[in-house]
């Protein structure tokens, strides 16, 4: 059997080529041609596959890989052919590339439906910038939405801190102030004073003229502290009818001054509101200071204000006190 398929003894194709050289060199010349590119197509392959991480030998690639290299056999072996008749090795090389043929051209039908679902190029490029438009979208959205968070954050924290009455600090919000200031005295040797206002007969006013009344001197009286006081200085709605005051960097004789101000402006109200000119309705304020000490906290500062505004009541109301 090898030796009926190894026999060469057949009639070259140079002889039905009459060995012309312009008939040999078109056969030789495309056959050689031929063979050579599809010995090298293989060898492309293989190096684009090892170069890609995300493409593998599978069994496509190598029935791909065998259906071009038969063909490169069958065409080396026309060109052998023309001067050896090897023709039963050239039929078993075109049966095997027949078969390898169509063995891949069927594994390639079945892939046509996947094939033809792939984006060309110009719909990649399309997608690709629907993608990009929808990435800045997206960008724009979560900058307002971000801006949104921080607006609605910063509201919280107002919300949080403020008196919702007279839109002054809430007692929380106050005493932290007023810790942050003892600590930045404590740690630059500093002074720092406080005032504790305490409206004069308010409930009285409140069972008077009602507590809309009561609201309404009450937003006056805040107003009227935030305008006398320093920008530096902390303005709070302790509780009630009473204020509490943080003065930075200040000593007991510039407190005094201050509160004796604040005092008086309080009860130029009476005169110079029309609410309170309409209702004959006088308003007064007794004040308490008290000035920080190295043996002071917090809590012993805020005592200290408080009897003093209690020694101001007791000495007849709308005056100013200092904290023995």
């Amino acid at each position: 059997m090898l030796e009926i398929i190894f026999n060469g003894s057949f009639m070259p194709h140079g002889h039905c080529l009459l060995w012309r050289w312009d008939l040999l060199f078109l056969h030789v010349a495309g056959d050689a041609l031929t063979a050579t590119s599809y010995a090298l197509i293989p060898i492309a392959l293989i190096h684009i596959v090892r170069k890609r991480d995300d493409l593998k030998f599978d069994r496509l690639f190598l029935l791909f890989a065998g259906f071009i290299s038969f063909c490169g056999i069958t065409h080396f072996l026309g060109l052998v052919n023309i001067w050896h008749g090897y023709y039963f090795i050239e039929g078993l090389a075109k049966l095997t590339t027949g078969i390898v043929s169509a063995v891949t051209a069927l594994a390639l039908w079945k892939l046509t439906p996947n094939i033809v679902a792939l984006p060309s190029a110009a719909t990649l490029a399309q997608r690709n910038e629907e993608l990009l438009n929808a990435q800045e979208e997206l960008k724009e959205i979560n900058l307002t939405l971000e801006a949104k968070i921080e607006e609605r954050t910063r509201e919280l924290h107002i919300q949080a801190n403020t008196d919702p009455l007279t839109s002054i600090f809430n007692r929380r919000a106050i005493l932290q102030h007023l810790e942050n200031e003892i600590s930045q005295c404590e740690r630059h040797h500093q002074l720092c004073s406080v005032l504790m206002l305490d409206v004069d007969y308010f409930k009285k006013i409140n069972d008077t003229y009602g507590h809309q009344f009561g609201d309404d001197v009450l937003v006056m009286i805040a107003d009227t502290i935030t305008q006398t006081c320093r920008l530096t200085d902390y303005v709070g709605r302790y509780g009630g009818e009473e204020f509490l005051i943080v003065l930075t960097q200040t000593n007991g004789e510039q407190a005094k001054e201050l509160a004796e101000r604040i005092r008086e402006n309080v009860s130029e109200l009476s005169t110079l509101s029309p609410l309170l000119l309409q209702s004959e309705c006088a308003i007064s304020c007794s004040i308490g200071i008290a000035t920080l000490t190295k043996d002071h906290n917090i809590h012993a500062l805020i005592k200290r204000a408080d009897e003093a505004v209690y020694n101001a009541k007791h000495g007849g109301r709308n005056r100013v006190a200092t904290s023995k």
